[in-house]
């Protein structure tokens, strides 16, 4: 009897706690998410997009920290290992570095090979951009939805630039990517790859006298207190990913796996708008800020990087009929 009446106690007891509130719940999943630029850039609001969509959508079950500012790596290579090794989650950032990962992905490296956003977006949310990010798979990372880095120009503190002759002798910063480095030394510029948190200092001390990126990029990171001139040559069109960690994502049961699809999905249209928002704001803001903005008869420059095509397209094996089947559509 003494055993039955301690038994209903402790029950009793457990049942309160548990109303009340005194039992914790079980510890939500914690996710970290890592990108290379600022808080305003839109890669950061894409992320903040996906953060809350995946919140509410499995009640607080999986929370999700942002890390922007290159937090958990010295550039977008040290994030992406760091997919592959554990130690960073959930990934957001531009493909250029994937080609050192899987040589497809050099793809989307090759100089003017879309003509407009819109393609570009036909393109990767289609056939070949669903089999190109299916790539990553086997090198443990689960690509989940394209985002956009979007077209990338060339800035330098020397001179205007308005044709390929304006770019010789200029020593610039490329990313790791020897397509976008081959591009430039076409036109006779010295490319130095460099991890992206090192480059304001370098172009403040004159370690590079320029570099390309998006307008976003050029904006919120404060380029132009560092650089003079800025040239609209929109060389490449530059895609990004949010991706996670292949190993995490399969650990997921469905229904959350379900939500991060779904998440990242949506989050990817909203960073696109807002990328696109500011490209068409930010040129007339760089020229407020004292840039002297410069828009090349692009021709000039597609003819220069014409065998950047010649050098590179054998890499692709037989997927080059991709390239080609890119550069057909209309």
């Amino acid at each position: 009897m003494a055993m039955k009446k301690r038994f209903w106690g402790i029950a009793l007891v457990l049942a309160i706690l548990l109303i009340a509130g005194g039992i914790p719940a079980e510890a939500a999943l914690q996710l970290k998410l890592g990108h290379s630029v600022s808080d305003q850039h839109p890669y950061h609001l894409g992320a903040q997009r996906f953060k809350e969509i995946v919140e509410k959508e499995t009640n607080g079950e999986i929370e999700i920290a942002l890390f922007p500012n290159n937090q958990l790596g010295t550039g977008e290579r040290d994030l992406l290992e760091g997919l592959q090794l554990g130690t960073v989650d959930l990934y957001v950032g531009s493909t250029g570095p994937m080609g050192g990962f899987e040589k497809k992905f050099m793809l989307f490296d090759f100089p003017f090979l879309f003509k407009s956003k819109e393609q570009a977006y036909s393109v990767l949310d289609g056939e070949i951009g669903q089999y190109v990010m299916g790539l990553l798979d086997k090198i443990g990372i689960k690509g989940l939805a394209w985002y956009e880095n979007g077209f990338r120009h060339f800035t330098n503190s020397r001179r205007p630039v308005n044709s390929p002759e304006d770019v010789k002798g200029l020593k610039l910063r490329t990313m790791e990517n020897k397509i976008h480095m081959a591009l430039w030394r076409a036109m006779g510029a010295d490319p130095t790859p460099m991890a992206w948190g090192e480059v304001f200092t370098a172009l403040q001390q004159g370690t590079v006298d320029g570099q390309e990126n998006p307008i976003p990029i050029i904006y919120v990171q404060k380029i132009n207190e560092v650089q003079k001139h800025l040239a609209l040559t929109g060389h490449v069109f530059s895609p990004s990913m949010i991706a996670i960690a292949k190993a995490k994502f399969d650990a997921m049961p469905k229904e959350h796996q379900d939500i991060i699809m779904k998440a990242a999905r949506e989050s990817a249209l909203y960073q696109r708008e807002q990328i696109t928002r500011m490209e068409n704001e930010q040129v007339e803001k760089l020229k407020d800020l004292g840039m002297l903005v410069t828009k090349p008869d692009v021709a000039a420059f597609r003819e220069a990087t014409k065998s950047v095509y010649d050098e590179f397209r054998g890499e692709l094996g037989e997927d080059a009929k991709l390239l080609d089947q890119i550069l057909s559509e209309k």
